[in-house]
């Protein structure tokens, strides 16, 4: 059994597509999806006319505005291989979202438009994938349009992130003159736009197209090979080694709208990107490859078929293997679970799964059973995984239900969409009103539409602005001390927190009441 299992895992490669928004992310992971088999035809994102949507986009709300709100779990197999892949919001409004999904991943690929270079997002979560030595793989997305010259993008990806790069390929023009890629790693030139018996030039042993071709005449070919010559004299050597630590990023230029370059990019992704890896645990290092199930919890869905009003708590296996009808227990209760609901997706098409094994992410229904960042385990093995990040919210609204005679549904929306972590739940400490915090606006706006369309339940929101969250560590304190500079309310979990209306009105709060513990409980996430 243990070299099936072995083998079963080292078959397994699970990555996050990370990006700004717009810069091709849910594109690209629908090209995947058609290499690998599991759709037949590509919807484009905004394709709202045609009432085509891109797969992994299934939220009504994404639907409308052509972005991505949630992460999306999609598998399929491609050559010997079976791929998981995250797709995450770009939006920074959930990049909480994206962080957390990032923990449950081996690697991660990145996406950059070719016009725009480095965005602000696309920092943010290349920063998270470095702070966790995540290996970093680069798609210079949109070459069929008129964007910066290579050489300036690759030096941009290499000074701002603070990361070498390897060009895997390089574009021969781009926008109306795109000829195609030259490739450095296969050691040939696949062309944009023709038939597929003429894709793939092959290469003499110094570098030239063979024989005569019109490719040859073009003053962007010569350019091409100029730029490879210098790459080749001046460039970073390729190393497997810093792929693995995240300190040498493959680059790979392509267009994933027209599906060029796509293919090329996954077969060699699929050569040099890292199987399930060891992870850390209370009990030391967990091998994936290890007999005893185990497993953590990184996000929850609620509803995610509004017809049953379920909810899914997503789950990393990181060793052993799930088997359908397993008892597990969940580390932090101790509680027993048999799990006989279980699913896999390709977006909102999923299928009951009977076994998984370290690497594979699968869907357990749950009645309201399981948080984020929960460590569920086979047997005696009595593992917990680190914690997962959480983030103080910023902004901060009153919430109330339109329709007094609709309480029980408003009450049962606002319950089940906190529980998926986008959104924190406060109360005031005397009178239990509602206050939700987040980390950004749109959260606000997909909760307002979510509670409409999933519960029926039309809601009112009351801004009350940006705020400072700190928790009180004294058990006893006095509960006037509340005012409207220095709200006084508690947690999802009854634990007691300030909410401040700014940084003077936290130091005054302190300098008046010394005897007072205030904490960031998320100040080693910031």
């Amino acid at each position: 059994m243990a070299k099936t299992l072995k083998a079963e895992v080292e078959s397994r490669k699970t990555f996050a597509i990370i990006s700004h928004p717009d810069a091709g992310k849910t594109t690209m992971t629908e090209k995947l999806l058609y290499f690998g088999g599991a759709i037949r035809d590509t919807g484009t994102v905004k394709g709202k006319k045609s009432g085509k949507f891109a797969t992994s986009d299934w939220m009504e709300i994404e639907k409308q505005r052509g972005i991505s709100v949630t992460s999306s779990v999609m598998q399929f197999d491609y050559d010997g291989f079976r791929i998981n892949i995250l797709d995450t919001p770009g939006h920074q409004d959930f990049s909480e979202d994206t962080y957390r999904t990032l923990m449950a991943v081996d690697s991660a690929v990145m996406i950059i438009d070719s016009a725009k270079g480095i965005e602000e997002q696309t920092l943010k979560l290349f920063k998270v994938c470095r702070m966790r030595g995540i290996p970093i793989f680069t798609f210079i997305n949109k070459l069929d349009r008129q964007g910066r010259p290579p050489l300036e993008l690759l030096a941009e990806l290499e000074e701002v992130l603070g990361i070498e790069s390897y060009p895997m390929n390089w574009p021969i023009g781009m926008g109306k003159e795109f000829y195609g890629i030259y490739d450095r790693h296969n050691k040939r030139i696949e062309q944009f736009r023709v038939n597929e018996e003429e894709r793939f030039l092959a290469l003499d042993e110094n570098g030239e197209v063979i024989g005569d071709h019109k490719i040859k005449e073009t003053s962007l070919y010569t350019q091409a090979l100029e730029e490879i010559m210098l790459l080749d004299e001046a460039g970073n050597e390729f190393s497997v080694e810093k792929i693995n630590n995240g300190t040498l990023s493959p680059v790979f230029f392509g267009s994933a709208l027209t599906n060029f370059g796509v293919q090329t990019f996954l077969e060699t992704y699929l050569q040099f990107a890292p199987a399930p890896q060891p992870r850390v645990a209370n009990e030391g290092i967990i091998d994936p490859a290890s007999e005893g199930f185990s497993g953590f919890i990184f996000k929850i869905q609620a509803n995610m078929n509004p017809a049953h009003r379920d909810r899914i708590a997503f789950v990393r296996i990181c060793s052993g293997q799930f088997e359908r009808g397993m008892n597990i227990t969940l580390a932090r209760t101790g509680k027993q679970i048999k799990l006989s609901q279980s699913t896999q997706f390709v977006a909102d098409d999923r299928s009951t799964v009977n076994s998984a094994v370290s690497g594979d992410i699968i869907g357990l229904y749950d009645t309201g059973t399981y948080q984020i960042g929960d460590t569920i385990f086979e047997g005696k093995m009595n593992v917990k995984y680190e914690k997962l990040p959480q983030f103080t919210p910023e902004l901060f609204v009153r919430v109330t239900a339109k329709n007094v005679m609709k309480q029980k549904s408003f009450h049962k929306g606002v319950q089940q969409l906190v529980q998926e972590g986008a959104i924190q739940l406060y109360k005031t400490y005397r009178t239990e009103d509602y206050i939700l915090g987040a980390v950004g606006q749109l959260q606000f706006e997909v909760f307002q539409h979510r509670m409409k369309n999933e519960y029926n339940s039309d809601v009112i929101m009351e801004s009350i602005g940006s705020k400072i969250a700190r928790w009180i560590e004294n058990e006893k304190f006095d509960e006037n001390l509340s005012s409207q500079r220095s709200l006084l309310v508690k947690d999802r979990y009854d634990k007691p927190l300030f909410l401040f209306e700014n940084e003077f009105a936290l130091r005054w709060f302190q300098d008046k009441n010394p005897e007072i513990i205030l904490t960031n409980p998320m100040d080693e996430h910031q």
